[in-house]
């Protein structure tokens, strides 16, 4: 027997098995009406809501339906409310720039977009043949009921068409087919034990890779989603101890805010020996994985993925073998990339790019059959990642394009930034490549400093980089900064920190 795998699978289940559960505990604080908590069958209620809305638009299957919005109830309902009968999601960053979502409307074709309260402005310039603002001219979308129009099921249809961040180029839309969103989800689900006693708080935009996939695998095994709006240290752990929060899943950024908050929280951190932490986005530094684990009392997880992988590929997580290990070697194990999840085959080409072939990696880029091409090649999707694979683990050295090349030698950047990451005084720290006559490329860190750790000099750093990296590897120039600039995923946005340095030049490497 031959049965479609959707992404309406989840939610089914979560309606036949924990109807009267509650499945959604909404963002209280928000300018659009909150939800406040919903059960899973008045969730499966608004999405058929949601589908037989679009019905009456005339909106036919395979249409694509973007919405710009933070984390919410409404955005969670439809993963499921769109895509589960036929049509396309398009969830938009909400922190682009008009231009930049009037380019992802108008490339997507979307015949819907709907806007948070708070951005409603770019509907002065984005435009779709049918327009909402969220918890205002919506609200029919959600209530009016009714039962959708069937349709045939098919797997290999095109679920979510997802940007990717735009962290080397322009976006492009990654074309994820229900079949690509359903097998993520269930891997994911299974390696990160998802079950039905779990509380999810949604610390990672739903826009991001689909959450990830936490919106299908936690709703299918009946858990509670807690929404939170926005991020900040000392909620997350208010949140944590106000719903007994289970898991989560972040990028460093986030980490590093509950790690603040918890150094002036009153009494023992919420959460301890309950909640696991998932991190992705970027490696994160050795010191940062030993605080989550002895400061929070939180297992840190970490996963590796791109939005084209939906996002799972390789997943690090505590094993028995290693508890004999004292705990700094522990965490320097657990911040490798990981071992490849189920189904997932991994490799490292001659060039040292990492390659992966799975189930759910994407079908191809919206409109862009070069660039699918390209990252298809030989069959095998091209991550754009170098690193090195051994011990059935892998290791992720660096953005191919980030690898500095310094007196003829390679330097990673991602372990510099581990060293300095190592002196209590670096909150966070980019290291990248400069133009430099003598060295070709100079080896510079931008750091910003903890204010409560004390004043530090550039020297001081460089001093203390020796004590852990081979001198070449140390940073000739640090320059201070109050902030980095990042994604709203929390990833390190380098091309713009790289360019004021090599403004002029023909090539990017030196």
């Amino acid at each position: 027997m031959f049965f479609p795998l959707t992404v309406r699978d989840f939610l089914d289940r979560a309606v036949t098995v924990y109807p009267d559960r509650v499945a959604v505990v909404d963002e209280p604080d928000q300018p659009a009406p909150s939800w406040g908590e919903v059960t899973y069958a008045e969730l499966g209620r608004r999405a058929r809501s949601q589908a037989a809305y679009l019905d009456g638009l005339g909106v036919p299957p395979g249409a694509r339906v973007a919405i710009v919005s933070q984390n919410s109830a409404r955005l969670l309902t439809s993963f499921f409310g769109v895509s589960g009968w036929g049509r396309i999601l398009v969830p938009v960053n909400f922190r682009l720039a008009a231009a930049e979502v009037k380019y992802i409307v108008e490339h997507s074709g979307a015949e819907v977009l709907l806007v948070d309260p708070e951005v409603r402005g770019l509907l002065d310039t984005v435009t779709a043949k049918h327009t909402f603002v969220i918890g205002e001219s919506d609200e029919p979308m959600w209530t009016t009921g009714g039962e959708p129009q069937p349709w045939e099921a098919d797997e290999a249809a095109t679920a979510t068409i997802n940007y990717t961040s735009g962290t080397t180029a322009r976006p492009k839309g990654v074309q994820l087919t229900h079949r690509n969103l359903w097998t993520n989800a269930s891997i994911f689900g299974w390696q990160a034990g998802v079950n039905d006693r779990d509380v999810y708080l949604h610390t990672l935009p739903m826009f991001h890779a689909n959450g990830w996939g936490m919106p299908y695998a936690v709703t299918g095994m009946g858990g509670r989603h807690v929404v939170i709006r926005k991020i900040d240290g000392a909620e997350i752990l208010r949140r944590v101890e106000r719903h007994g929060v289970t898991f989560m899943c972040a990028a460093p950024a986030v980490v590093q805010a509950v790690l603040d908050a918890a150094k002036t929280w009153d009494g023992e951190v919420p959460g301890r020996d309950r909640v696991r932490i998932i991190v992705a986005g970027a490696p994160p530094p050795t010191r940062t994985i030993e605080r989550v684990r002895g400061e929070l009392g939180w297992e840190f997880i970490q996963i590796y993925g791109l939005t084209e992988t939906s996002p799972l590929l390789t997943m690090s997580r505590m094993r028995e073998e290693w508890d004999g290990l004292e705990p700094l070697e522990q965490a320097r194990l657990l911040g490798r990339a990981g071992a490849p999840a189920v189904g997932v085959r991994i490799m490292v080409d001659d060039d040292g790019e990492v390659l992966a072939q799975s189930n759910h990696n994407l079908d191809a880029y919206w409109e862009n059959p070069d660039a699918t091409a390209t990252a298809l090649q030989g069959g095998w999707f091209h991550t754009g990642d170098g690193g090195t694979f051994e011990d059935g683990h892998l290791t992720i050295a660096d953005r191919k394009k980030d690898v500095i090349i310094s007196g003829g030698e390679n330097v990673t950047s991602i372990e510099v930034e581990d060293a300095l990451m190592l002196h209590a005084a670096v909150r966070e720290v980019a290291v990248i490549g400069i133009p430099d006559e003598k060295w070709g490329e100079l080896v510079t860190a931008l750091v910003v400093l903890d204010p409560e750790e004390g004043e530090v000099s550039a020297e001081d750093l460089i001093a203390h980089t020796r004590q852990h990296l081979a001198g070449y590897k140390c940073p000739k120039r640090i320059e201070f900064r109050d902030e980095l600039a990042r994604t709203a995923t929390g990833k390190l946005q380098k091309f713009k920190l790289r360019a004021p340095y090599w403004e002029g030049k023909e090539r990017q490497v030196n």
